[in-house]
């Protein structure tokens, strides 16, 4: 009994079973994305509004100039995580990201784990950009166009908003919230090559703002303001110093969470060993000389001492330009940043969750495939509903660290899996190969745990609360209906085959 159990938890998904799979006819994918779809997929998921609010923080409380250093370093400890993903999503182009690479190298269970945190993450993430999309909207609208929304309906139940008479009253629902999740979530379903299309449309306006925010600043940087470019550590840990640019690279490395939903779209990708490399070390690449940029302008502008405690370092930083417009326009870049990633963030979540769905690990509902538009319009329309009601009903903007974590814990079984299937496949065909075995994945494993570690307890009790559900679900009902479990049983390989 217990051996059988354990066989059912290690059994793997071989490298050609999920290559056949992929090119399943009536439920596969199409096949329309090229590299610069799948970078401008990776540009739309990073460029948030991280860009415009923690760099000002980390210059401001640990690092001051230096933190151009930190984005450096922040961005060495994502590239040791997307080497590894350029490696298994050449080898391995299907949907599900670090769910299938799990499924082929650690087991059964180890992927529904990850599928399962995978799942929530990017409806969490989904949910929470939603709001502050929605709150950002709001503003743009009284502010730019002096037209005022009705305080009951972009707040939630939860929330309360100011009267005009000074009381406080309930929302109701928070509608622009759940207008953007169904709008991403209708183009797609319309298709993936309509989406991409889109998503690179809007990432160019989100470039053009940031170039210019770049550009304008440029001309107007005092030298004086890079006077330490490394301030003194203050005796405490993390405050200016070696400490400082290392704690820093801490907070700014959130900023680049999102490349790795560029993998989702392997199973879409055209020649995916080549084009996935370029989608998420080209992304990677590109993000990175923005932040560096966008950080040396922004300390250039402003001291950082001056910006602490600052809500809003950017405008503060702007208003040293003649150039008031400016801010206008950050808050349309915040917009058109927040509409890409929510868009990446579910093609992402859908796409993991019709792959598990096809494994049987959830039921086979979700797997079907639109006769005309060619994408799981199911699992699309599940999470429009689930995602949506959470934006609009939920006061759930605290809980944006749970997207953190969970994709934290990715980068490390992917990081993983590379070591494994190196032992296990040495002789597998990969287009492209992570340099400096095992080196370059156990750096990534060591990088992403310290930033696990230093996420606060409840994020951690959380994680723990929703792992323990999807535990309980595998073994009630995902266990027995596995369909490599179905379909080979016993034969099926497992960890522990030679």
């Amino acid at each position: 009994m217990a051996a059988g159990i354990a066989g059912d938890l290690f059994r793997i998904k071989s490298l050609e079973r999920l290559n056949k799979d992929a090119e399943d006819g009536e439920n596969s994918l199409q096949r329309t994305l090229g590299p610069w779809s799948l970078i401008g997929l990776g540009i739309g998921a990073v460029i948030g509004a991280g860009l415009f609010s923690l760099t000002g923080i980390a210059a401001a409380e640990h690092a001051g100039p230096a933190v151009v250093i930190s984005f450096a370093i922040a961005a060495i400890g994502c590239a040791f995580a997307g080497m590894c993903y350029s490696e298994l999503a050449g080898m391995i182009p299907v949907a599900g990201s670090a769910y299938t690479y799990s499924y082929a190298t650690m087991g059964e269970f180890v992927a529904w784990i990850i599928g399962w945190d995978l799942v929530l993450e990017y409806a969490v993430g989904a949910a929470t950009v939603s709001v502050s999309w929605a709150r950002y909207v709001t503003r743009f609208l009284r502010d730019t166009l002096g037209i005022n929304l009705p305080g009951s309906l972009v707040n939630s139940p939860f929330e309360t908003y100011q009267l005009a008479d000074g009381s406080t009253a309930h929302g109701l629902v928070n509608l622009p919230a759940i207008f953007i999740i169904v709008a991403a979530s209708a183009l797609l379903m319309i298709g993936i090559r309509e989406s991409a299309r889109v998503n690179g449309v809007i990432v160019m306006v989100k470039l053009a703002v940031v170039l210019t925010v770049i550009g304008v600043g440029l001309f107007y940087i005092k030298a004086q303001n890079y006077d330490p470019f490394l301030p003194p550590n203050t005796g405490t840990f993390g405050e200016y110093g070696i400490s400082g640019v290392m704690r820093a690279a801490g907070v700014v490395f959130f900023a680049y969470v999102g490349f790795d939903a560029v993998s989702t779209a392997a199973q879409e990708a055209k020649n995916p060993q080549r084009n996935m490399m370029i989608g998420i070390l080209g992304s990677l690449a590109i993000c990175t000389v923005l932040y560096i940029a966008f950080a040396g302008v922004l300390t250039g502008l402003v001291h950082y001492d001056q910006m602490k405690g600052d809500a809003a370092p950017v405008n503060t930083a702007i208003a040293q330009t003649p150039f008031p417009w400016l801010r206008g326009l950050v808050t349309f870049g915040v917009i058109c940043g927040f509409s890409t990633v929510i868009l990446v963030l579910l093609m992402g979540q859908s796409r993991v969750f019709y792959t598990m769905s096809q494994d049987r690990l959830l039921p086979g509902f979700f797997s079907a495939i639109h006769p005309k538009w060619k994408t799981p319009y199911r699992s699309n329309l599940f999470f429009m509903v689930f995602t949506g009601a959470l934006g609009g009903f939920l006061p759930i903007s605290q809980l944006g660290h749970m997207t953190s974590i969970g994709t934290l814990l990715a980068f490390i079984l992917v990081c993983l899996g590379v070591i494994i299937l190196r032992r296990t496949q040495p002789d597998a065909k990969r287009e492209y190969r992570t340099p400096l075995v095992p080196f370059v994945p156990i750096m990534g494993i060591l990088f992403c745990a310290a930033m696990m570690v230093s996420l606060d307890g409840e994020t951690w009790l959380r994680l723990i609360i929703w792992m323990a559900i999807g535990i309980a679900i595998y073994f009630a009902w995902s266990r027995r209906n596995s369909r490599i479990g179905r379909e080979e049983g016993d034969d099926a390989p497992t960890v522990m085959s030679p």
